[in-house]
């Protein structure tokens, strides 16, 4: 058996600007932390009297040949790199999936990892995440963009310069533990309990910013430039140790964001938002990954559990977490039957 651990994200900013509707024109850039909430894969080879693939997940699917996959992700991977059995492919996570975390992203690139130690083949951090992007975007035709792909096999505190013609250059930004726990103690994330797929909230941003002749068109992109200037500031604050500059720049990204798509925020979180701001001094926030619901980042710098409390009782309980270094990894390797037996004993 192959187990897996691949983290999930948080954007801190730049998000919107890794899809190539944006990025192609005029290049993109994510400054993104990985969180201690994990995505885990268990990739078991079955006995060679098993002439089926079992695939568990929501579902399970019991299928003869890779094609027959409903999952379109463990397809195309298991299409990508074929294993020499048949195999039995669980995956378990931390959260829900449709909160916006890049929960996909952290499934493809766990799962690909897998593969490569399953199939003895080398796992180059960046190929990997290459591979994953192209089933996603390539393959699957998915409106998504580069960053949950990169962070996961990546992690850490990373940055994401992409070039016009998709290249990423990945840089790291140097946060030490007083930094970091600064972080979680301020910027305190509450589960909405709204799950919701990204596709939907990101094919009405991308169409707009495709398509020139659209009325909201300049908008769309004019937010998006925007919303890249906010990512490069809030790097330096980070740089800077600056967190309360990083939340009030959190605001301004909250109203650019809203000008992507109707589907970006909800009523009742955006009247949610202006009375924290107001009761508990909240200097800014964010809705983690593309909208719509998920996951719901405050920054409180003093009162923390005066807040925790309140968003308790608007059923959004708060989520502990902490910044994790590590991107996807292998964190079990048993091969084979004499393999497990041996090191067992």
């Amino acid at each position: 058996m192959i187990i897996t651990c691949t983290p999930f994200r948080i954007t801190l900013g730049g998000g919107g600007t890794d899809l190539p509707s944006f990025y192609e024109d005029h290049g993109g850039f994510i400054f993104s932390m990985t969180i201690n909430k994990y995505m885990y894969i268990m990739l078991h080879p079955l006995p060679v009297t098993e002439k089926k693939h079992i695939i568990r997940y929501s579902q399970v699917e019991t299928v003869s040949a890779v094609g027959d996959i409903q999952h379109p992700l463990a397809r195309e991977a298991l299409k990508l790199h074929p294993p020499h059995h048949f195999i039995e492919l669980t995956s378990l996570a931390d959260l829900p999936a449709k909160t916006g975390l890049g929960s996909s992203g952290a499934y493809l690139v766990g799962l690909l990892t897998a593969l490569r130690a399953y199939n003895r083949q080398s796992v180059n951090l960046q190929e990997v995440a290459e591979e994953a992007c192209h089933i996603e975007m390539n393959i699957l035709k998915e409106p998504v963009g580069k960053q949950d792909q990169y962070m996961a096999a990546f992690g850490g505190f990373r940055t994401l310069e992409i070039a016009p013609d998709g290249t990423v250059e990945v840089g790291s930004v140097p946060v030490d533990f007083l930094l970091a726990n600064e972080l979680v103690n301020k910027a305190r994330v509450y589960y909405t309990g709204i799950q919701r797929s990204a596709t939907a909230v990101l094919m009405s941003q991308d169409a707009a910013a495709r398509q020139k002749e659209r009325q909201d068109h300049r908008r769309v992109v004019g937010s998006l430039c925007r919303i890249k200037e906010i990512g490069r500031e809030i790097k330096t604050a980070f740089e800077q140790r600056d967190l309360d500059r990083f939340a009030q720049l959190m605001d301004e990204h909250w109203m650019q964001k809203r000008q992507l798509s109707a589907r970006v925020s909800l009523s009742t979180l955006d009247d949610l938002y202006e009375h924290v701001k107001k009761e508990f001094g909240v200097l800014g926030g964010k809705i983690i990954g593309a909208g719509g619901g998920g996951f719901l980042m405050l920054y409180c710098p003093d009162k923390g559990r005066a807040l925790d409390a309140y968003m308790a009782a608007q059923d959004m309980p708060p989520v502990p977490y902490f910044p994790s270094l590590q991107g996807s990894r292998v964190v079990a390797d048993f091969t084979s039957y004499e393999d497990f037996d041996a090191r067992c004993w």
